[in-house]
């Protein structure tokens, strides 16, 4: 019998209790499949987050790799910049020392493993810099090779204007040697009225011609100078006394020296004459010689010279003395 069929304590019949198990049921039900929803949901959102970061991280190695494609691009072009050119590697290490600095940079950000997108930014921005400092670079060489190519073409028209000039000096120097060459000949003195006696001086100081060896004292030479070209001013004769062996005489107390001729070369001369000239005017020149040693027999020869010029000569022979003589 059911538990309708019995009366109540309080004498109504008591309603029929009711089974929640089914809402119970629902509502766990519902519960569970709300928690698989935001499992799947969640699982879902989580995978896509994950997708984004791959994609990120993919984006990143990308330009990652694109900045280390770029910076290696940079470094060959400034690497041969520099041994190509030893100013400017000069220029890059003396002047501009931060290159160093931001090569290094580049390199620890773009090989960073988890490199962020601040990191790379700031690796293009480096990257850029030092493409801007190749750029500059490349404005120096090229600025530096005008220089050099006008230095160059400068230094080529100064060799070219030094061998016109030295060509002309040469030609203007071989026309001056000839000219002074033609004016020194055409200016020299001309000597004639060649004459050379022996002296015999006494004890009283009265001098007499000799053509004796043994009382001849020394000789006495007169001749006359005259040109018309020939500047008035001092003159230097050069005196030539050959004795009767062949011998030039040369006496220390005569002023013996060398002069250059200019047919026979360098000569042996026995004594040097100063005299004053007057241009366009005939000069009488005389004056003694008188050697340490004596006299012997034979002829002595005399010739003169002026501007390397033998301008005259003359003799003088002496006899021996005594009753044969």
């Amino acid at each position: 019998m059911s538990a309708s069929n019995y009366p109540s304590t309080s004498g109504y019949p008591q309603p029929p209790k009711k089974d929640n198990r089914g809402i119970i049921y629902g509502v766990l039900i519902a519960a569970l499949l709300g928690t698989w929803g935001y499992i799947i949901y969640d699982k879902s959102k989580t995978k896509e987050v994950i997708q984004q970061k791959d994609i990120q991280y993919s984006a990143l190695d990308s330009v990652r790799g694109q900045l280390a494609a770029d910076y290696e691009a940079a470094e060959i072009r400034l690497d041969k910049m520099t041994s190509e050119n030893t100013k400017l590697d000069s220029l890059v290490k003396t002047r501009d020392k931060d290159v160093t600095e931001m090569r290094s940079r580049i390199k620890t950000l773009i090989s960073k493993q988890n490199a962020s997108a601040a990191d790379l930014a700031e690796a293009r921005k480096l990257i850029n810099s030092l493409n801007g400092k190749i750029e500059e670079y490349v404005k120096e060489i090229e600025r530096l090779t005008g220089e050099n190519i006008q230095l160059t073409a400068d230094k080529q028209q100064l060799t070219t204007e030094k061998e016109q000039l030295t060509t002309t000096l040469d030609q203007k120097l071989t026309e001056n040697k000839d000219l002074t060459g033609k004016v020194e000949v055409g200016s020299t003195l001309n000597a004639s009225n060649f004459h050379i006696v022996a002296i015999d001086e006494k004890k009283s100081g009265k001098e007499s011609q000799t053509s004796k060896a043994k009382k001849a004292d020394k000789f006495r030479v007169s001749f006359d100078v005259e040109n018309r070209l020939a500047l008035t001013g001092t003159k230097d004769l050069y005196v030539v006394v050959v004795n009767p062996e062949g011998e030039i005489v040369r006496e220390e107390g005569l002023g013996s020296g060398s002069l250059t001729t200019r047919e026979d070369g360098d000569k042996e001369y026995t004594n040097k004459v100063s005299i004053d000239y007057e241009q366009g005017k005939r000069k009488n020149v005389s004056f003694d010689l008188k050697q340490a040693e004596k006299y012997t027999k034979g002829t002595y020869k005399v010739e003169v010279y002026e501007n390397g010029f033998k301008i005259g000569e003359g003799t003088v022979t002496l006899k021996k003395g005594g009753i044969f003589g």
